[in-house]
């Protein structure tokens, strides 16, 4: 197993038509971590777009993923990718959209149940563990009584939509320093409350 590396998988639906939407947002920051990597997505055995890179010169290696399936048939596609890399769930990191965290902002964990996610469930499911790290970017609950599983299918908002590439970088930056300081001190820089 290589230690070096890790697979960061974003979670989404393919597709044009929810390219822009909420719960897309876990494929937006691998498309800012690819950016940074200066690497290009390919289509992958494990019906995944994968790109691959390094950070910095001789650090950890980035295997990013972006399931093709559908967000909740996302287990297969991740559960295919670790064995193909042969690498543990330790070394998984998931970036998904969470209502339960406020627009604007992030939060990190280790382990923990799927709090209603979909996607989350199908991977906890698949993989046999709940132990990945996870990289929850906050897309707020929907206004008034109008259904989650519609808000999270809908385009941010036109003031989101000026906010969102500082959230973007902040999630890619978060993936980041989980790899190369660790969960804690990535907690501990993105916890704290923005001034």
């Amino acid at each position: 197993m290589d230690d070096s590396q890790w697979l960061v998988v974003g979670l989404g639906n393919p597709g044009p038509d929810y390219a822009g939407t909420r719960h897309n947002v876990g494929q937006m920051v691998l498309a800012e971590l690819a950016h940074r990597l200066s690497a290009s997505f390919k289509s992958h055995r494990t019906n995944a777009s994968v790109a691959e890179g390094r950070p910095q010169p001789g650090g950890p290696r980035f295997v990013l993923a972006a399931p093709r399936s559908f967000m909740n048939l996302s287990g297969g596609p991740v559960a295919a990718l670790l064995k193909y890399y042969d690498l543990d769930v330790s070394r998984l990191i998931v970036v998904h959209d969470e209502l339960d965290i406020d627009f604007d902002s992030i939060k990190l964990k280790q382990g923990g149940g799927h709090g209603g996610h979909n996607g989350l469930r199908d991977i906890i499911a698949a993989t046999g563990s709940n132990e990945f790290l996870r990289v929850r970017v906050g897309i707020g609950r929907p206004p008034g009584r109008q259904p989650a599983a519609d808000y999270v299918l809908k385009s941010f908002s036109s003031a989101e939509r000026k906010e969102l590439p500082l959230l973007l970088g902040d999630a890619a930056d978060a993936v980041e320093m989980i790899v190369s300081d660790g969960l804690t001190a990535a907690q501990l820089k993105f916890h704290t409350a923005k001034a």
